[in-house]
């Protein structure tokens, strides 16, 4: 389903683009050389995710090999490609598998790490707002994000599916709940969940966490920004730009593809679109870019396939 949805978004922007304007781009328009320069920020802010994470397990008396933590990082990451948030419980079984960490305090772990990214990433967000409310709101109004306006526009099939909907994600939470229960009855496994969530206040170094965690999406920012000199009609645009682009395109990963395939193309395109770019160089642009990122994504994660193939499992 979330391949399907990233196929459909993909299918509706580009159903009219000649793609001889695709291989002219890439072969003639395009710097390689700033490409090329992008990539290595891409790997720095998962290495720094892996060095984060390590420093977070440290006081739960976990101390996994920072090599191990980097390449379940980059398998967390490519999985994800796959089957979109898998990646996170996939991560935590890689240090079970070949460091003997326990499992439920590696989860509790992450699910505080991406508590502190979603406050990083809203304090972006109110920057980047308050540095360009006019680009924000003419973005509300291409894309429709009024909600006077999307009920006014909700037919009777609309409100049908919607209370369809409600009721599954109901359902959901129901079964969810009493999966919880019978799951809390064994109460070594919250334990060390709740231990693992609250880890990060025993760090002994607040200073070098929040560095990684900054340095993180400054990492992720300049992956994206750099990629903006590749072509000539984003080069002249600037950081704060690139930082809008950059925040709209963070919460449409979101949407459960591949990715976020279709949904950041869409998000980002329509931004770079409000910014003075030409539709399909927008369309072109986000095409390229996060083609060639989730390449790296892909190859970053066949690496460390190979790489703990080689190793010997602490748990056979």
């Amino acid at each position: 389903m979330p391949l399907a949805l990233a196929v459909g978004i993909l299918w509706w922007m580009y159903r009219g683009i000649r793609w001889e304007e695709l291989v002219d781009a890439l072969s003639h328009k395009m710097s390689w050389t700033w490409m090329l320069l992008s990539m290595p920020f891409g790997i720095l802010a998962q290495v720094l995710r892996a060095m984060r994470w390590r420093q977070v397990l440290a006081p739960t008396g976990e101390k996994p090999r920072l090599s191990t933590c980097t390449h379940a990082i980059f398998l967390s990451y490519a999985s994800s490609l796959v089957v979109p948030r898998v990646g996170e419980v996939l991560r935590c079984g890689v240090l079970r598998r070949y460091e003997g960490t326990n499992f439920t305090l590696s989860v509790g772990t992450v699910v505080t790490e991406r508590i502190i990214d979603t406050l990083l990433i809203l304090v972006l967000s109110v920057l980047a707002f308050l540095t360009q409310i006019p680009v924000f709101l003419d973005f509300f109004q291409e894309t429709g994000v009024s909600m006077s306006g999307l009920l006014g526009k909700f037919s009777l099939t609309g409100w049908l599916v919607t209370a369809v909907c409600g009721l599954l994600a109901l359902i959901c939470i129901v079964l969810v709940a009493r999966r919880f229960r019978i799951f809390s009855k064994t109460k070594s496994v919250v334990s060390d969940l709740k231990n693992g969530l609250l880890s990060v206040r025993e760090v002994q170094n607040p200073l070098l966490f929040w560095i990684y965690s900054i340095g993180i999406w400054v990492s992720y920012f300049l992956h994206f920004y750099l990629t903006f000199f590749c072509f000539d009609f984003t080069a002249g645009l600037g950081p704060l730009a690139a930082l809008v682009a950059f925040v709209v395109g963070s919460f449409a990963v979101l949407v459960p593809t591949p990715n976020g395939a279709g949904s950041w193309h869409f998000a980002v395109k329509t931004v770079l679109v409000l910014y003075g770019v030409g539709q399909t160089d927008a369309a072109l642009f986000v095409l390229i870019v996060h083609t060639l990122q989730t390449l790296l994504v892909a190859l970053l994660g066949v690496w460390s396939s190979v790489a703990l193939a080689l190793r010997k499992s602490k748990t056979n």
